[in-house]
């Protein structure tokens, strides 16, 4: 079972995706703003972060480019998740060290392949 943390501060957006994960037979960690998110990757070590990128405390840009910037956190692959949807956002979040990106609201078959791929790079 893949170990997931879901960094969003939107309370219905957290409802929902932590209950689709779940059904698809994820283990869903939470954090509620970037620096939580940054504090429960390196406790947790989870296998994908899903990380909206704006976040009260610390935004998801910076939350990504500090896990980055760690080794023990570089190599969790983070997916940036944002209502922000032009071209320029997704180089952004890029640049940020993001491992992908994806708009929403959420297409989630869209993101259960993003995920794959990042999960199991040898299929």
């Amino acid at each position: 079972m893949s170990r997931i943390l879901l960094v969003e501060d939107n309370e219905m957006n957290l409802d929902m995706l932590s209950r689709r994960l779940r059904r698809r037979k994820f283990e869903v960690l939470i954090a509620e703003d970037g620096q939580q998110g940054i504090e429960v990757a390196e406790r947790e070590r989870p296998d994908l972060i899903l990380m909206d990128m704006s976040l009260p405390v610390l935004d998801g840009w910076e939350a990504t480019r500090r896990l980055k910037a760690d080794p023990a956190t570089r190599d969790i692959p983070v997916i940036a998740l944002t209502a922000h949807a032009m071209a320029e956002d997704r180089q952004r979040a890029l640049a940020a060290g993001c491992d992908d990106y994806d708009t929403k609201p959420v297409e989630f078959r869209r993101l259960l392949r993003k995920m794959a791929a990042l999960l199991n790079p040898q299929d």
